[in-house]
């Protein structure tokens, strides 16, 4: 007996003693592994595992701490740059179970065991979103006939600018009825009010009124058959080539009930500014403590927004909120300032789109008006104004404006701030002279989108939408703006313009007068877009596509009687997303991208001018790289659905480590993402090294 006991014992030890040799293997079996990194290989019962996330986390640092990198064509991983401290690191990919999770510290070779997914619905839980969404039954052409667009239409508001403009479709949450929602004699019903929950519910049975109560059926049959077993019909690929070379770092900030848009971390046209140093994030419609998050420190804290006037209106007000299976009757928004984007200036301070006060304009803003821009078409209220906040003085300033903001950006010259925001006008502020003078009417104007129908060059009388176009008049368009863009090339500006069929606007603020472009089918429902240092515009459709415009590729007249959005069909070209398709539309992506960024610097070290596409339904982002995709993903934790980007290059001469994208997760419900409530919004860093071992 005592015989057989050493026996076992002995073989135990040299089992030990081989599992302790390979785990402190030479490192060249995986690359340099240094004493900030761990690395290793990942293999599998089918061998080396290429393509696959390791994930090395902490919780101890003052906000959730991830690092992600894939692993090469041999399995071999290494994750550079870690802070001292003890790790979980795990494997999770594409047809594997997550593996178990082994504690190590910077300086050690690691090797990693995975196991393949026993099933294609075990495999399938990590599907990006777009995999399930791709489930849903789309319907026929005499259900959607009254809607504009018809079916086009119906996927513009499903896809883009309505549900997947603020959910991520797809996603556990979403694929399922929650058990808190209560029981109902029909999963329609059960649809029916899950759309009213929360603080959006008005917003979301507005969107279903609009397309005549459609989705319910869809939506249901689409919940039915994925708790019947139903599986995505297609797998996504594993990463490969550039993706490889990604290093993702994931931190959290805000609370588990904001919804977090958009975030600034340095000033648009010279990205070198404020190196390593904060980036101010606007929480839409759900709080006025702004999140500041220091990358040195790993610390998230808050700035608090006041409002200028006592009477402005709060996103608790609304009354007509249902209980929520997540929060109850909780109002778990409460916001006055219903920020929406920060932008850094080029002398640190971080402006905003922020409600100030209570809707109706002052008098300089109105009929009446000796100001120029109310001359030209006065305006009676607006809905969100501007702020800036000066980080030396601690100030948080009011910037009163007739037109309303949504988006902001700078032109090249540093001082004039354009805006987007609604009231079918562009509206931009003279930033020296705001601080100058402290004058807020002085250092604004506006103007409406007018057509150069009649093609003299001149600004001249118009006729209003919707009447038709007369001899020596110009046309207004109905139309206002989403995205903006100053063009660095000539001083115009170009604006996205939402909706079926959606188009582009260019602006010039000389002559006062607009050029309108659309897209040609088979794209069309334009959302987010930016512009590229040639003036090549760059937008997200609704179509699945990614949209190229150049307008130095038009051949026809640019103004006249003709040019109403159909003029420069050449001046398009549409790239297809990546993703799969709905059964029925097998020539379009499914991916629906809210916003376009273009890296007009190489802050990401991809190229200059490279575009950036939010990968809503993809959990990442999809760069346009020599005509090629290239997705960038977070894996973990599942539901990263981006909406804000911006690169900065923190130090030039250091290589991949002095560069990336900071992007931000903006749904609204974080208490969605895999964890559940208690969830923060994440902040993501996107870094390019030149190979996945590169330290």
């Amino acid at each position: 007996m005592n015989s057989a006991r050493r026996t076992v014992g002995l073989l135990l030890t040299a089992v030990w003693i081989g599992a302790a040799l390979a785990s402190a293997a030479p490192a060249s079996r995986a690359g340099k592994v240094g004493m900030h990194d761990i690395g290793g290989v990942v293999r599998s019962e089918h061998g080396p595992e290429a393509g696959v996330w390791v994930i090395a986390e902490r919780t101890d640092l003052p906000t959730r701490y991830a690092k992600i990198v894939v692993s090469d064509d041999r399995g071999r991983y290494l994750i550079p740059e870690l802070p001292a401290g003890r790790y979980q690191v795990w494997v999770r990919g594409y047809g594997l179970l997550d593996s178990s999770k082994v504690g190590a510290e910077p300086g050690r070779h690691l090797d990693l065991q995975a196991h393949a997914a026993p099933n294609a619905a075990a495999a399938a839980r990590i599907y990006p979103p777009a995999y399930w969404y791709a489930l849903m039954h789309l319907p026929s052409d005499a259900e959607v006939a009254a809607i504009p667009g018809g079916l086009n239409g119906y996927l513009t508001y499903m896809k883009n600018i309505g549900c997947v403009g603020c959910h991520q479709m797809g996603d556990l949450a979403t694929r399922t009825l929650p058990d808190g929602l209560g029981r109902y004699a029909s999963s329609q019903a059960a649809w029916l009010r899950r759309l009213q929950s929360g603080q959006a519910g008005r917003e979301m049975m507005g969107l279903l009124g609009f397309l005549h109560g459609v989705p319910i059926k869809y939506l249901a049959d689409w919940t039915d058959r994925i708790a019947a077993g139903a599986l995505p019909m297609s797998s996504p690929p594993r990463p490969t080539g550039l993706a490889r070379n990604v290093v993702v770092t994931v931190h959290d900030w805000a609370s588990p009930t904001a919804y977090l848009h958009d975030l600034s971390s340095t000033y648009r046209n010279n990205p070198t500014m404020n190196p390593y140093g904060k980036i101010y994030g606007a929480p839409e419609l759900s709080t006025d403590d702004f999140p500041v998050f220091d990358p040195t420190t790993r610390v998230a804290s808050t700035l608090h927004a006041p409002v200028r006037d006592a009477d402005t209106p709060t996103t608790a007000d609304d009354p007509a909120v249902q209980p929520s299976p997540y929060w109850g009757n909780e109002r778990i928004w409460h916001s006055h300032a219903i920020a929406h984007n920060p932008e850094y200036d080029p002398q640190g301070r971080i402006w905003y789109t922020a409600r100030v006060r209570a809707a109706d304009n002052p008098a300089f803003c109105k009929v009446g008006s000796n100001h120029p821009s109310a001359r030209l078409y006065p305006l009676e209220s607006s809905s969100r104004q501007l702020a800036v906040y000066d980080p030396r003085s601690q100030h948080y300033s009011f910037v009163d404006t007739c037109f309303s903001t949504h988006h902001l950006q700078f032109a090249s010259d540093g001082r004039t701030l354009w805006t987007s925001g609604g009231q079918e006008v562009v509206g931009w502020l003279d930033t020296a002279e705001f601080e100058r003078t402290g004058d807020a009417a002085a250092a604004q104007r506006w103007a409406p989108v007018v057509l150069d129908t009649d093609g003299n060059g001149k600004l001249d009388r118009w006729t209003e939408p919707g009447a038709p176009t007369r001899a020596g008049m110009d046309q207004r368009l109905a139309v206002s703006i989403y995205a903006v863009m100053p063009d660095p090339t000539d001083g115009s500006v170009w604006g996205s313009v939402i909706g079926y069929p959606g188009g582009i606007v260019r602006f010039d603020p000389h002559t006062m007068l607009s050029e309108y472009y659309q897209p040609p089918l088979p794209g069309f429902g334009v959302r987010g877009a930016d512009i590229d240092s040639h003036g090549v515009v760059w937008a997200s459709l609704g179509s699945g596509h990614l949209g190229r415009f150049d307008r130095r590729l038009c051949k026809g007249p640019l103004n006249g009687p003709n040019a109403t959005g159909t003029q420069c069909p050449e001046g398009w070209h549409l790239y297809r997303l990546p993703g799969p398709s709905f059964v029925d539309r097998p020539q379009e992506s499914i991916e629906s991208s809210y916003y376009t960024w273009v890296d007009q610097h190489n802050t990401l070290g991809l190229g200059n001018d490279v575009p950036i596409v939010t990968g809503n339904l993809m959990d990442g982002v999809h760069a346009l790289v020599n005509g090629e995709f290239v997705t960038l993903t977070v894996p973990y934790p599942l539901g990263f659905y981006d909406k804000g980007v911006d690169g900065r290059i923190d130090d030039a001469s250091a290589g991949w480590k002095g560069r990336g994208l900071w992007v931000t997760s903006g749904d609204r419900t974080p208490f969605h993402h895999e964890g559940g409530k208690g969830n923060k919004p994440l902040i993501v860093h996107f870094q390019m090294r030149p190979d996945p071992l590169a330290d």
